[in-house]
């Protein structure tokens, strides 16, 4: 179980290492990083639907290291889904944002993004600017390149039609959208499947406390 918060904590950090948007079309894909041949791990599949999302992370195929992440856009919830045990975890995106892990960059224009950008704490005293038109794997986006409070940079380019990033690099890597596919997404890709019983928190704390 550590191993896949660990897996899914460093895949999602890429993402808004990157910074992204909110979609306005459905879509699934695969999320392949730029280090995945030296690290072993394999594509993580991503589905966003309406107001969630959902990650599937499978290193080579390996259950023990695979499971699923649901964030709920609404809500502002992640649920965690270990699938070997059968269980679930739900964590707020406070709890996140306090691990240093997950704070998102939306933007309501893609021609414009970077004031969005810089409302992030992270990014206040940094800079953004648009670097102009890209195509990306036969996609249409908009390339931007931004400087946190670090003097870290990180560029992204966001997809025009989806407004989600199909490409980012940053100083911990960098990764890519593939065989992306557009249309509605299953409702029952973002619930908790029958059978999976609620994973105690305060026994988790525990747990590591005693590491």
């Amino acid at each position: 179980m550590r191993r896949l918060m660990i897996r899914m904590s460093c895949l999602v950090a890429l993402l808004v290492a990157a910074s992204f948007s909110l979609a306005q079309t459905e879509f699934s894909a695969d999320v392949v990083e730029s280090n995945s041949q030296k690290s072993g791990r394999g594509p993580t599949k991503v589905y966003f639907g309406k107001d969630k999302m959902r990650f599937d992370s499978a290193d080579n195929g390996d259950p023990r290291n695979g499971g699923s992440v649901i964030f709920d856009l609404t809500n502002q919830t992640w649920v965690v889904m270990m699938e070997k045990q059968h269980m679930y975890m739900e964590m707020p995106t406070k709890m996140m944002e306090n691990r240093g892990m997950f704070e998102f960059f939306r933007s309501g224009d893609v021609d414009n993004a970077c004031a969005d950008w810089l409302k992030l704490a992270r990014n206040k005293g940094g800079t953004c600017h648009k670097e102009g038109s890209e195509t990306v794997n036969g996609r249409n986006t908009v390339k931007y390149e931004g400087t946190n409070d670090k003097g870290e940079t990180s560029d992204v380019w966001l997809d025009s039609k989806l407004r989600f990033p199909v490409k980012w690099t940053a100083k911990n890597g960098g990764g890519e959208l593939q065989n992306i596919k557009e249309g509605s997404q299953p409702a029952s890709l973002f619930e908790i499947p029958a059978g999976y019983t609620k994973f105690d928190m305060s026994k988790m704390m525990q747990m590591q406390q005693k590491q």
